[in-house]
């Protein structure tokens, strides 16, 4: 697949602090990837590298084949910052318009965009009448123009409902089907979990895990919860069944390492008519972030 950003063994330093070191990955077309860390890990350092607003110490950086801060690099790429701030005495309409004819695009396709991001209604409010989520739907809705190869998101959405978010995912999941990437950054991990391809992790300025969820999953190795609803009568024995089980409520509840996972599922499944239920509970993306931070000794 095509690269639309690559990173290699990028360093930077802030005088004796290294707010980033020799970290190496890359986005392909159409990959949805989420970047996690700590506050001060280095993501906005990265992410402000890719934008071509501060320079590297050494490495290479390249996006949508292009050098950061090119003119062919701010074609390609959207960026969204986490608090978006826009002319309060401007409609929404007219901001959108203005960012338009920046571009170089036609302003009235500034409706349009409006609406795409659920703001149509309020097109010709003023800005300053907006709450914070309906300031980041305009933001969204900028980062829309000129069909970018990438979009840059960081907490892209802070400050909105959870009806807000899942629209703006499946707007995500609509651009990449079409082919663009998209990373970004959000400490909203339940998000993050369902509606991305793959996840980096940095720590202390080092990227310290990369991978799909399932494949982060078999490398934290982290215990899987096996959870039990005894059939009516069958609380006791099914208890003297499963030693070390322990009891949450009506439900009995397993942890087993992963590599023992098929023989504890044929276990409870050989005991028949004693379970009425059962439920397996992997290792959640904050458990696997958890892990690898600590592992880093955060």
């Amino acid at each position: 697949m095509n690269s639309t950003l690559t990173i290699s063994a990028l360093t930077k330093r802030f005088e004796a602090v290294a707010a980033l070191t020799d970290v190496t990955f890359s986005v392909a077309a159409g990959e949805r990837v989420a970047l996690l860390g700590h506050n001060g890990a280095g993501k906005s350092t990265m992410m402000k590298i890719m934008l071509g607003l501060i320079a590297a110490t050494s490495g290479r950086v390249e996006v949508c084949g292009a050098a950061p801060g090119s003119a062919e690099a701010r074609r390609q790429v959207a960026y969204l910052p986490e608090n978006a701030a826009f002319h309060p005495a401007l409609t929404g309409l007219e901001q959108i318009r203005q960012y338009l004819s920046l571009r170089g695009e036609n302003p009235a396709q500034a409706m349009g965009l409006l609406e795409q991001v659920g703001l149509g209604h309020a097109a010709r409010r003023r800005i300053g009448t907006y709450s914070k989520g309906m300031r980041q739907r305009v933001g969204l809705a900028q980062t829309l123009i000129g069909t970018p190869r990438l979009l840059v998101l960081d907490e892209p959405t802070s400050g909105l409902d959870p009806v807000s978010r899942r629209d703006f995912y499946e707007l995500l999941d609509g651009l990449a089907a079409r082919g663009a990437s998209i990373l970004l950054s959000s400490h909203a991990l339940t998000e993050v979990e369902a509606r991305t391809d793959r996840i980096l992790i940095l720590s202390k300025g080092r990227m310290v895990a990369e991978g799909s969820l399932a494949a982060l999953r078999r490398q934290a190795a982290l215990p899987v919860a096996l959870s039990v609803t005894p059939a009516p009568g069958q609380a006791a024995a099914l208890a003297q069944a499963l030693p070390g089980a322990v009891a949450q409520g009506d439900l009995l509840t397993l942890s087993v390492a992963q590599g023992d996972k098929l023989a504890a599922l044929a276990r409870i499944a050989g005991l028949g008519g004693q379970v009425a239920d059962l439920d397996v509970l992997p290792p959640s993306l904050e458990d696997i972030y958890s892990h690898f931070s600590r592992r880093d000794g955060q």
